[in-house]
C-alpha cells in the first residue's frame, strides 16, 4: 500500500512576530511545497529518506518501531535532525495512540519542491504531512513538537491567501488579493536563512501593547482594499516602522538598501530569507548588482 501527502510552503506578508500575540496576519501558500510518500514494508522499522529539490538525499535514517514503546529516548547530539523527527513522530503517536501500531514497517520518502535554505517551510510542511499521515490535528502537533503561531500550518493546508490569527484557536479566512499591481511585486532572497527560533526568542523579550497589535491587524485588513501600488507601499512602510519600533532594529531598507527606489518589506524573521520589493523587473537589477540573484515574481510564488 502507498499513500502520498502534500503540503504547501508559506510566506508571511504581514504580522511577523506579532501574530504570536494575536495580530491578524496575511499569509500566502506557495506553489512549491513538500510531499511525503508512505509505503508499507515487512520489517518493523521506519526507513526514512529526505530528498531535496534536485532529488538528492539530504537526510537518511532507519529506526525500529520499538523505539516508540520506550518512555525515554536517548538523544544523539550528533544527529539533531533524527532526534527532531523521532520526537515529532512520538508526539503524533501521543495524539493518536494507534499510529505506528502496525505489524509492518514503513518506507518514507519526502520530496522538497524548493531549496532548503529558502525558508518556505521545510519544517511546517513536514509537520502537516505527518499530521495527515497520523490523522491528528497539525496545529496541536506543531505546539507539542515545535511551537510557533501556526500560520505556516494554515498556509500548508490552504490553496488561497489567508488571514490568520489566534494561535491557540486558529482563525483562518480565505481572502482574494485583487491587486492590479502584482506584476510590480517581487520576492528577493537574501542569500541566508534566518533562525526563526532565535528571532522569536528575541521578540518574546519585548513588551507589546494591544494598540500595536491592533494597528498591525488594521494594516493587514487595509491591504485588501489597496487599489494602487502607492497605497500598498504606504501600508508596507507603516508596517515596517511598527515592527522596527518593537524590535528596536532599523528597517532593512534603512540599514541595507537605503538607495533603492521602491519599498522593501521584511518577511518572517528579520534579516534573512525573503524580502518583498516593489517596482518593475528592471528595478530589480538593483538587487542583482548586489549579488541577490534569486528574485521571484509574486504570481510565480503564490499558489
Amino acid at each position: 500500500m502507498k499513500q502520498i501527502f502534500h503540503s504547501n510552503g508559506k510566506l508571511l506578508l504581514t504580522g511577523e512576530y506579532v501574530v504570536l500575540d494575536g495580530a491578524m496576519a496575511l499569509a500566502i501558500p506557495t506553489k512549491m511545497g513538500q510531499s511525503l510518500k508512505v509505503e508499507n514494508i515487512s520489517e518493523k522499522v521506519i526507513q526514512w529518506k529526505s530528498l531535496d529539490l534536485h532529488g538528492n538525499i539530504w537526510f537518511e535514517t532507519v529506526f525500529s518501531l520499538d523505539i516508540f514503546q520506550k518512555e525515554n529516548i536517548q538523544e544523539n547530539s550528533q544527529n539533531k535532525v533524527r532526534d527532531t523527527l523521532i520526537k515529532l513522530l512520538r508526539e503524533a503517536k501521543k495524539l493518536n495512540p494507534v499510529f505506528l501500531n502496525d505489524l509492518q514497517g514503513f518506507k518514507i520518502t519526502t520530496n522538497l519542491e524548493f531549496p532548503r535554505n529558502w525558508g518556505l517551510g521545510t519544517s511546517s510542511t513536514l509537520i502537516n504531512n505527518i499530521a495527515q499521515w497520523a490523522q491528528v490535528d497539525a496545529f496541536k502537533l506543531l505546539r507539542t513538537g515545535f511551537g510557533g503561531s501556526g500560520y505556516d500550518i494554515a498556509a500548508a493546508q490552504n490553496d488561497k491567501p489567508i488571514f490568520f490569527n489566534n494561535p491557540l484557536e486558529p482563525q483562518i479566512r480565505h481572502v482574494h488579493l485583487d491587486w492590479d499591481f502584482k506584476d510590480q511585486l517581487f520576492f528577493v532572497y537574501l542569500n541566508k536563512k534566518q533562525d526563526s527560533k532565535k528571532a522569536i526568542a528575541h521578540y518574546k523579550k519585548k513588551e507589546i501593547d494591544q494598540k500595536t497589535i491592533d494597528r498591525i491587524s488594521d494594516i493587514s485588513k487595509k491591504l485588501l482594499m489597496c487599489y494602487t501600488l502607492s497605497d500598498f507601499e504606504k501600508l508596507m512602510n507603516a508596517h515596517e516602522a511598527l515592527i522596527s519600533e518593537i524590535l528596536k532594529m532599523p528597517p532593512l531598507k534603512e540599514s541595507a538598501f537605503k538607495d533603492f527606489n521602491g519599498t522593501v518589506k521584511s518577511l518572517g524573521a528579520w534579516g534573512g530569507d525573503f524580502i518583498l520589493a516593489t517596482g518593475t523587473d528592471g528595478k530589480m537589477d538593483y538587487f542583482r548588482r548586489k549579488g541577490y540573484n534569486t528574485i521571484v515574481p509574486f504570481e510565480k510564488m503564490m499558489k
